[in-house]
């Protein structure tokens, strides 16, 4: 038996391919959720299955004691694609956000020689759920009766330059930012947000770290949501596309961040085996090989405009917002009612927070699914009686 930590929908689900998933009963869904931004490719992509079956026949484990190829080539890999030098490998984004911030602490005080320790983080972020990383997050249901918690963490109000300048103190090690709040309703920082977490990182000697977990691996249009907005961050850390639905995470950093990390100062059994870095090899390769971001790009435009013009005007719909295949579609009242509505009818989306619908579709999404979905999810939201006051 299992413990009830997960409130789960009544859906037993055996198989998937592409954007499509069969339950039990041989019920045919069209999936806008990949697993909550894992499936970017879609369900079994081929280029990693083989990767996968090949790298099955070779090597599983082996420690970190020892040099690991796929490691080398993984980190090759995603510091082409970023503004990164180094990369650690884990196995979650909780485990990579941990190693942030630990990496950001330790290069503080071992390197620079000073006493700061603090992470300022956003009200509505979500960073995991470790103690250190669900402390760091800024939602307080996910820290219900895990006291004490771990010290060293502010939390200001997300898109408000004037709060986050008013946190900075002589303590502040680092500035943990989501270019898009995911779990916090599908929220993207504003350009003057940025540009002042920028200019403060810059001033005080802060470092930035960029939670990419939900974000990266071309989620947003682009390879990092970073990359939107003219900034460089320090840190940045991955999961959930990174291996296509087999678990890795990473954190990349920063040339200058090397000695923060010493031997033995961090470390991890299952992170970086030969198998996950054959998953992660196979997802970058296939996304810059058939141009999967340009793509994310183009159809989230779509997409975004096909909502705002199927919902302008309707009431209890607040706004439409997203980059590229991350779209969240804020109501006046919690959607749990819509959610349901939708996997009655076929189609998978996902909810962030009460109020937000969230839809995170395969980046190879064929474009008439996407279309047909959109239409029927707006129809849907139209028609409600009980997700939506008409």
């Amino acid at each position: 038996m299992l413990f009830p930590n997960y409130a789960r929908y009544p859906i037993r689900l055996v198989k998937g391919k592409g954007s499509k998933l069969w339950d039990e009963n041989g019920k045919e869904y069209l999936d806008f959720t990949s697993g909550i931004a894992v499936a970017n490719l879609g369900h079994a992509p081929e280029t990693v299955t083989e990767a996968l079956k090949k790298q099955l026949d070779e090597l599983w484990h082996c420690s970190n004691l020892f040099q690991i190829p796929g490691q080398e080539k993984l980190a090759e890999l995603l510091t082409s694609v970023s503004c990164a030098d180094l990369a650690f490998f884990c196995n979650s984004g909780a485990e990579a956000n941990e190693a942030a911030i630990k990496l950001a602490r330790r290069y503080h005080r071992k390197v620079l020689g000073n006493s700061r320790y603090e992470v300022i983080t956003f009200r509505q972020s979500f960073h995991g759920r470790t103690l250190a990383t669900l402390t760091a997050t800024g939602q307080d249901k996910v820290k219900d009766g895990f006291d004490p918690l771990p010290e060293g963490f502010v939390h200001v109000d997300y898109n408000n330059p004037d709060a986050l300048r008013a946190a900075i103190t002589d303590k502040t090690c680092a500035i943990m930012l989501e270019f898009v709040q995911g779990e916090g309703g599908v929220r993207p920082a504003d350009q003057a947000f940025v540009d002042t977490i920028k200019e403060l990182c810059a001033t005080h000697g802060i470092l930035l770290i960029a939670d990419e977990v939900q974000t990266g691996i071309g989620r947003t249009g682009k390879m990092f949501a970073y990359q939107h907005y003219g900034v460089e961050p320090d840190i940045i850390t991955l999961a959930k596309g990174l291996g296509s639905g087999f678990p890795i995470g990473a954190m990349l950093g920063k040339a200058f961040l090397r000695d923060g990390f010493t031997a033995g100062s961090h470390g991890t059994t299952f992170g970086g085996t030969p198998i996950a870095c054959a998953a992660g090899i196979a997802t970058l390769e296939t996304i810059r090989s058939e141009g999967i971001v340009e793509r994310a790009k183009r159809l989230g435009e779509q997409g975004l405009e096909l909502l705002r013009n199927k919902l302008a005007g309707q009431p209890g719909v607040v706004q439409v917002r997203g980059l590229g295949l991350m779209i969240g579609i804020e109501m006046d009242q919690p959607v749990a009612d819509i959610v349901k509505k939708a996997q009655a009818e076929g189609l998978l989306i996902l909810s962030a927070g009460l109020n937000v619908i969230r839809l995170l579709p395969a980046l190879t999404i064929p474009e008439e699914e996407w279309t047909r979905g959109l239409e029927q999810l707006s129809e849907l939201i139209v028609s409600s009686k009980e997700g939506v006051t008409i």
